[in-house]
């Protein structure tokens, strides 16, 4: 099962930065010799995608960010990685589909996540099903600032508002899960002259539009994004609620 991390963003939020954003240390873990370190933002990602399930994770860089293949290039614990070059930024699609040449259209399913956030269940993916493009939503105060997913009373995904002062959900998506079937659906979608969409929600929105279903499954309990300051201190506090 792969997992697909889209690392390549200039993190403009919270720049600047004496390295990527996604190996901002946030928190701590115990390394191999049982010693106290610091953990960076976007292992704990790389966690929730090996609870889900992954056996390998493509992360998507930037030429700029070879410390992130220096960070994770040997591996993560028993899960191999592979890296993809985002030769510029091209927003969210033009990243998550640039692994799509690593992940055949058989593949079941394939995980998406965002390396500078950190949520809770920690088994959040596995609680998604395998055979359909299904959405992890968190509650949040103010889903203006997110991609807001509108259910029906089965959870079926009507839409997506992208960062819509106006949305009418205040769940959000922080992840999802999909077969490789899909994804390369959403390719070709994205593919068509009149699209080259930026955010996932508006190029969803028009697959759905085309008669096909996704799901969103309210399993999330907490999510913060940890690309602004603000952020970065509500995930310290994040995780000292957990510690406590």
């Amino acid at each position: 099962m792969w997992g697909i991390v889209p690392a390549a963003g200039n993190g403009t939020r919270i720049q600047p930065l004496a390295f990527s954003k996604e190996l901002l240390p946030v928190g701590s873990r115990l390394g191999e010799d049982g010693a106290e370190r610091p953990k960076a933002v976007s292992e704990y990602l790389v966690e929730r995608m090996v609870a889900g399930g992954a056996t390998r994770i493509a992360f998507v860089i930037s030429p700029t960010k070879s410390d992130i293949m220096r960070y994770y290039g040997a591996g993560v614990g028993r899960v191999d990685a592979a890296f993809v070059v985002q030769p510029a930024a091209g927003g969210l699609c033009d990243a998550i589909f640039r692994a799509c040449p690593l992940i055949p259209d058989d593949e079941r399913p394939v995980l998406v996540g965002l390396p500078d956030t950190i949520w809770f269940p920690l088994d959040g993916l596995a609680r998604l099903p395998d055979d359909r493009l299904a959405f992890l939503l968190f509650p949040v105060e103010d889903p203006a600032l997110f991609d807001a997913v509108v259910t029906d009373a089965d959870g079926r995904v009507e839409e997506i508002q992208v960062k819509q002062a106006d949305a009418r959900s205040s769940w959000v998506w922080g992840a999802f899960k999909m077969p490789g079937r899909v994804l390369h659906e959403l390719h070709r979608l994205w593919c068509r002259p009149e699209r080259g969409d930026e955010y996932i929600g508006t190029l969803v929105n028009a697959w759905l539009a085309e008669g096909n279903q996704a799901v969103g499954v309210r399993a999330g309990e907490r999510y913060v994004d940890v690309g602004t300051l603000g952020g970065y201190r509500s995930a310290i506090r994040l995780l000292g609620e957990r510690e406590a």
